[in-house]
């Protein structure tokens, strides 16, 4: 949040991120048309707007389910070549309990895995496949539906061919462990990265190419039990996060049991933010609706590429090994 708003020159006070999150929260009702959940920060969740309302009570009446991140960061894995695991499952069945009983629904768990020559290692990949079903064991023990996020990074130089490779071999380490945590996969939800290639791959795909790497992908690992997949960004713009997601629906190269749809931070923020800038409520609400629009036609495979300009509709959102 704090490089967001240094990006704009707001500074990254707890006030300043309030007033940025009663922007998002206050929109017109018709954003519940397009978004079903909000995944919030421990901070977010007890926040207020100026009125003393709720930030979790403003959501609902959006017609959004409020969720929260639950896991506590990345650190790095020992042994490994710069790979992490995320750290946070101590004392979460407690706080599963107290987040259910103030609002929440569903939780997040971020595992993160880089591609390399010798990366992601057996290690690795084992040890984020089981810190992520232990998460979803415990949240769904706690009555909360557990979306879980192993998230291929974008960063390097490798080609899609090894960015699909790589994303079938993480998914099937991750379901591996999901069953033998005898999670119940009805209950779940996806968060993946979609396939592509790394950021400094000297080969440009086209987002058709993307889309078949990717539902092959997912056909190959992801069982039709799981009801939804929720794809982040990664660091795409918010245009080409509309168009992959647009052709990922309209593909045809796999079967796909699963309904897909979005969970974007960054690209669904980035023009909302630069039209605010600190001070302009109402051109921050209309470019999030617009955006939330985009995605929505997308997720059924009806966006029209180009159709939706934004204020930083196709600026680079990339960050190097991104953490939050």
């Amino acid at each position: 949040m704090g490089k967001r708003l240094a990006d704009i020159g707001v500074e990254n006070t707890e006030d300043n991120r309030r007033k940025y999150r009663q922007l998002l929260f206050t929109t017109n009702k018709e954003l519940g048309n397009y978004i079903s959940g909000v995944i919030l920060f421990h901070e977010t969740l007890y926040q207020k707007s100026d009125d003393g309302r709720p930030f979790v009570n403003l959501i609902k009446q959006l017609g959004i389910i409020p969720g929260i991140k639950v896991d506590k960061g990345v650190v790095p894995l020992m042994g490994s070549e710069g790979e992490s695991t995320t750290q946070g499952l101590d004392d979460l069945s407690q706080r599963c309990a107290q987040y259910k009983k103030d609002g929440c629904d569903f939780a997040k768990w971020r595992c993160v895995l880089k591609v390399g020559k010798n990366t992601p290692s057996y290690q690795s990949m084992l040890e984020n496949a089981n810190v992520l079903a232990r998460y979803a064991s415990i949240c769904q023990m706690n009555g909360i539906v557990p979306i879980v996020e192993p998230e291929v990074l974008m960063d390097g130089n490798h080609d899609l061919e090894r960015a699909q490779k790589v994303t079938e071999t993480v998914l099937a380490f991750t379901y591996k462990a999901l069953n033998d945590h005898h999670v119940f996969l009805e209950g779940t939800l996806l968060k993946p990265n979609m396939v592509l290639a790394g950021q400094e791959c000297p080969t440009k795909y086209t987002p058709h190419q993307a889309a078949q790497a990717t539902v092959l992908a997912l056909s190959r690992t992801v069982p039709a039990a799981v009801p939804g997949i929720c794809f982040l960004s990664g660091g795409q713009s918010e245009e080409e996060a509309t168009i992959h997601l647009d052709a990922i629906n309209k593909c045809t190269a796999g079967r796909k049991p699963w309904s897909l749809t979005f969970s974007y931070g960054r690209a669904l923020q980035a023009s909302t933010l630069k039209a605010w800038k600190g001070k302009d409520v109402k051109a921050g609400q209309a470019e999030l609706l617009k955006r939330a629009k985009a995605n929505g036609a997308a997720s059924m495979g009806k966006y029209v590429a180009g159709s939706v300009a934004g204020t930083a509709g196709d600026a680079g959102l990339f960050v190097k090994n991104h953490q939050y």
